[in-house]
């Protein structure tokens, strides 16, 4: 019976905190293999294509990962839209302290060099950011908000998220997720009724 080895996770956990840390272009796959102690035989027999599926799959890891993280929190905070947004900022705010600065968004890292570069991984980036807003729209269509709100709102979540992620990564300081959780608590507030 064949050995089994946990080099394939390893090489995923790996590439996405090299790919938030450093990029996607700046990480090798000298690098990924080196520092996940994956062998090169047994990195290639889990992604023959290289370096574009170890991307595809850390992707795909990263979007479940996070897609749970909004399910659960949007199941702690049924029709609450603006205890919905303080955990959505207060876990990204936790998240960046936690890792020291250290780690961008993988979303956005890989959507930044690779928009021109590789369609398949842009497209399959676009899924993720759709998958996201949808999650979060359902929340808040379940907070009361019309459809064409809760899809705008949804939107402006993320791209406050990503925003936020760069302001404080720069500044080593989780204030502006409380300065953003303060605006759409006070834009979007739970509807009358």
């Amino acid at each position: 019976m064949p050995r089994k080895t946990d080099a394939r996770a390893r090489a995923i956990a790996t590439a996405e905190r090299l790919f938030r840390i450093q990029g996607f272009a700046a990480t090798g796959l000298t690098q990924i293999i080196a520092e996940s102690g994956s062998p090169k035989g047994s990195f290639y027999f889990h992604f023959p294509r290289g370096k574009t599926q170890l991307a595809e799959e850390t992707i795909d890891l990263y979007l479940a990962n996070r897609a749970a993280v909004f399910r659960q929190i949007s199941a702690n905070t049924t029709g609450d839209a603006p205890t919905f947004f303080k955990q959505i900022f207060g876990a990204i705010a936790a998240e960046m302290i936690a890792d020291d600065y250290q780690y961008g968004c993988l979303m956005q890292n890989l959507a930044n060099e690779l928009s021109t570069l590789d369609a398949g991984l842009t497209e399959r980036l676009a899924r993720g950011f759709v998958d996201l807003c949808d999650i979060i729209a359902e929340h808040l269509r379940g907070c009361g908000f019309a459809p064409t709100l809760a899809s705008s709102s949804a939107a402006a979540l993320l791209a406050a998220i990503e925003g936020g992620r760069t302001i404080a990564r720069v500044e080593r300081a989780p204030a502006v997720f409380e300065a953003l959780a303060d605006v759409f608590c006070r834009r979007w507030p739970a509807p009358a009724g």
